[in-house]
């Protein structure tokens, strides 16, 4: 432990493009269900606060780019974007730096979270599996239902609204927008090849699968520059029936056009944010955890900007894995949660708050979202 801290570590500054940030430790887009109607409250400005720290990067949960978009997520209507420009302006306030990840669900969703209870709109027809299951707005578990593919020009329909959200969120004063290609999302929907089975110029080929996320980064850009954007990719994540034939190239396709974007641009992205195979690291066999090593290896290599890594790191392993030069950021999520001075705690090497999985998504401002403790100033003992 003490060999990884005098190299690079969590807490050696970094340069995020035109951002400094003093620290390595970011907060991670997480699913928290707090709004109402949609629209962001006092209470995620307190949330977002609570976790902000000087030159410290935190990415919100995903916000629908359209009425489409929506899972149980938040939006971009005018008055979300005054909503969050309170969140925005409180995360500045204390000296940190906010993106705001913009998503689409796409067949990740339910008739009951679409415009007048139409069927959700993918790159394909297929359904997901039973075996996942959806959160409704009461709480309970639903499946998730039978997609519409998108036509060719309803493609590019979604990825104009794209383009309108970098705007709105620029508008709102967020720093920069990720844009979430990860997890199963619309976007994987297209990057992978278990779910395109589409016949027109975003289906096919690999250089068809990628060209969806491709061209809304292109409008992206010119909308709010190069450097303002970030990309999530998890080509071996299995979420929601998200598998590729092959993972690693998938994820090195991805990573040559975004390395070709920059070079046309002549700016780098904020960062690339790859999850790692988080879901298998705590039961996973020596084999599987090579496996995961060499794709993350090969894709940390082929990238030529910022790589953030995610998924399932403590405090020793995101050092290990910062001064072996595996990443230049590591975004965590449920320590976040549980632990609004995590950066603190983390610097000091502090024992942390546990978190509560029944509290993640409620609808509750305040309960397992505003209320976990932080350290007692002095003598590192947690307040009630």
């Amino acid at each position: 432990m003490a060999t990884h801290e005098m190299s690079t570590n969590l807490f050696t500054p970094f340069k995020m493009g035109k951002f400094d940030l003093s620290h390595r430790v970011v907060m991670a887009p997480m699913t928290r269900c707090r709004a109402i109607n949609n629209v962001p409250l006092p209470a995620h400005a307190e949330y977002y606060a609570q976790r902000a720290s000087e030159g410290g990067l935190l990415i919100t949960e995903g916000t629908a780019i359209s009425d489409t978009g929506v899972q149980e997520i938040l939006g971009f209507t005018l008055e979300q974007v005054e909503a969050w420009k309170k969140v925005v302006d409180a995360v500045h306030s204390k000296g940190g730096v906010i993106f705001c990840q913009e998503f689409h669900a796409g067949r990740s969703s339910n008739h009951v979270y679409q415009p007048s209870g139409a069927a959700p709109i993918s790159s394909t027809n297929q359904s997901i599996s039973n075996k996942w299951k959806i959160l409704m707005p009461d709480r309970t578990l639903d499946i998730y239902h039978k997609p519409r593919a998108l036509e060719t020009h309803g493609v590019w329909e979604v990825i104009e609204q794209h383009r309108q959200a970098a705007k709105n969120a620029i508008r709102a004063g967020f720093d920069g927008v990720e844009v979430h290609a990860a997890h199963g999302f619309l976007i994987d929907q297209f990057l992978k090849d278990s779910i395109n089975d589409r016949m027109d110029e975003f289906g096919g080929s690999i250089e068809n699968r990628c060209r969806f996320l491709m061209e809304i980064l292109k409008v992206v850009a010119e909308e709010v520059g190069a450097n303002r954007i970030a990309v999530r990719i998890s080509p071996v994540i299995d979420y929601n029936d998200a598998t590729n034939s092959d993972p690693l190239g998938l994820g090195l396709a991805v990573i040559e056009r975004l390395n070709k974007f920059q070079d046309e641009l002549g700016s780098k992205l904020a960062y690339l944010h790859v999850t790692r195979p988080r879901f298998m690291a705590a039961s996973m066999e020596e084999e599987g955890k090579d496996e995961e090593a060499r794709l993350m290896t090969a894709w940390r290599r082929a990238y030529q900007g910022t790589f953030m890594s995610t998924g399932g790191f403590t405090r020793e392993l995101g050092m290990k894995a910062l001064a072996d030069g595996d990443a230049d950021l590591i975004s965590y999520g449920r320590l976040f949660i549980s632990n609004p001075d995590l950066v603190h705690r983390f610097k000091i090497d502090a024992p942390l708050n546990g978190y509560n999985r029944e509290t993640f998504y409620t609808q509750d401002p305040i309960v397992g979202y505003i209320d976990y403790p932080f350290l007692h100033p002095g003598d590192g003992e947690v307040t009630a």
